[in-house]
């Protein structure tokens, strides 16, 4: 049997996660009784102030709450009527963000919304309404489409507002939000796949289907709040490894997979560390964050509120949804140097896990990616599972579709990597400088969806009232 003391902190940790139930005994609080813990709602504070009593009775220091003021969004009524070729109403949601409407217009069908589609058919589209799916790879595209570049693609080609139609059967409507901190410039809706298949028929027997969509939503001021509570280092205690989650779900469904799940991985992680790491050289800090769904909001003013911590940031490991991911590794987003010291671990732990290199723009891992700092996630690595959006951001996102099985695995991952990268004292990742990040989302595998933001946030600029 080894001597190496960090598998005997190993057994220790793993020992008390597979023999307990602290992880969905937190997962069915957060579900049950705060419910989707959407931005401005009751059970979102109430979430907040329940994450930070968890912290300090697993023995974290420095607990606390950091508010975050932003542009929040109140769900209203929204109906979707089509007026011709028939007369029929359809069961839709409106997307946060999506301003009020009074709309009548004709449907362009873009189906999976293929980016290059939308400069090409632009004097189809605009004045319309585009209708495209929530597919994130459509067919011809290498590279991963999320619904916000499809709205905002919508947007510039001209259109006057927007369906997003659900490429799941059997699930409903898909949420998710459209605005960057502020009231999107056109409405957005979503209908299930079985309604957008009804309305693509309609196009292709009669050749036009107008519609009308009427809303109330509204956008507000709101306060929303980050949870962080950390174990101190002892030698270099202002260098550190950051752990985190979004706590906030869509205010459609409980959220339990998408994030709850990852939270409740990162607070069991906590809870072991602090039980069994013993002295640590750097400071292991976990921050839960406020709400991701509608924008990255909490993570990113965290890193604006906290400049002078970013070159001491070893690594933020972005746990998002972890304890529903299949198949879990690392997925580096673009650490090289970083991938022999995992599969290294990999080795030493007797836990294999694959470790992958990518980059994307839709989750909390991405403030601190754009300011140099080393940044890696939870994801799906390798195998057969499914690895897919599923149930998330749909009402059935709930508690009875998560295991805790998985949340053990995900909590027992997380927390034997950040007691190693806060015990390695020769980490050989530092921060990249700003140019270095530009010239790596220069490259084939990014450029077109970062020529696509620097467009998208001109365009925006230009708006009025912008």
């Amino acid at each position: 049997m080894s001597d190496n003391p960090l598998l005997k902190i190993d057994r220790l940790i793993m020992g008390d996660v597979y023999t307990s139930t602290e992880s969905m005994d937190n997962l069915t609080i957060l579900c049950d009784d705060f419910g989707s813990r959407f931005g401005g709602t009751e059970g979102e504070r109430q979430a907040a102030e329940f994450l930070v009593e968890k912290m300090k009775a697993y023995g974290l220091s420095n607990v606390h709450l950091e508010p975050v003021d932003y542009v929040g969004w109140r769900r209203g009524q929204v109906k979707l009527e089509i007026l011709e070729p028939v007369q029929k109403e359809i069961a839709c949601i409106t997307l946060p963000h999506s301003p009020p409407a009074n709309l009548e217009a004709y449907v362009v069908d873009m189906d999976d919304g293929a980016p290059n589609e939308f400069d090409e058919r632009a004097e189809e589209i605009s004045g319309k309404i585009v209708l495209t799916t929530s597919e994130v790879n459509p067919k011809g595209v290498k590279r991963w489409i999320h619904r916000s570049e499809k709205y905002g693609r919508s947007m510039m080609a001209g259109a006057a507002g927007f369906i997003f139609v659900n490429h799941y059967p059997a699930y409903g409507p898909a949420t998710g939000g459209i605005g960057d901190n502020a009231e999107g410039p056109i409405p957005g809706i979503s209908v299930a796949m079985e309604d957008g298949a009804y309305i693509q028929r309609l196009i292709k027997r009669f050749g036009a289907v107008k519609i009308r969509i009427t809303s109330s939503d509204a956008c507000q001021p709101m306060v929303s709040w980050n949870v962080v509570g950390e174990l101190p280092g002892v030698k270099q205690p202002e260098k550190m490894v950051l752990m985190g989650s979004h706590y906030d779900g869509h205010d459609i469904s409980q959220g339990a997979e998408d994030p709850a799940s990852g939270t409740v991985a990162v607070m069991e992680a906590a809870r072991v560390l602090a039980q069994y790491a013993g002295e640590l050289p750097y400071t292991i800090r976990f921050v839960l964050w406020g709400i991701e769904e509608i924008g990255l909001i909490g993570s990113t003013a965290y890193v604006a509120a906290h400049p002078e911590e970013m070159d001491h940031v070893l690594f933020y490991l972005n746990m998002d949804s972890a304890g529903a991911v299949a198949n879990k590794g690392i997925v580096l987003n673009e650490w090289a140097e970083l991938e022999p010291r995992f599969k290294q671990w990999s080795q030493e732990m007797a836990l294999k896990f694959g470790v992958a290199q990518s980059v994307n723009a839709h989750s909390d891992h991405y403030p601190f990616l754009m300011v140099g700092v080393p940044t890696g996630g939870m994801g799906s690595v390798g195998g057969k599972g499914f690895s897919g959006r599923g149930y998330g951001h749909t009402r059935y996102d709930t508690l009875d579709k998560v295991t805790l099985v998985n949340l053990r695995e995900a909590a027992v991952l997380a927390a034997r990597l950040a007691l190693r990268i806060a015990k390695d004292e020769n980490w050989p990742a530092s921060r990249r400088s700003v140019e270095t990040v530009k010239e790596l989302l220069d490259s084939p595998e990014y450029r077109e969806e970062v020529a696509f933001n620097s467009r998208l946030e001109a365009y925006l600029k230009g708006l009025p009232n912008s």
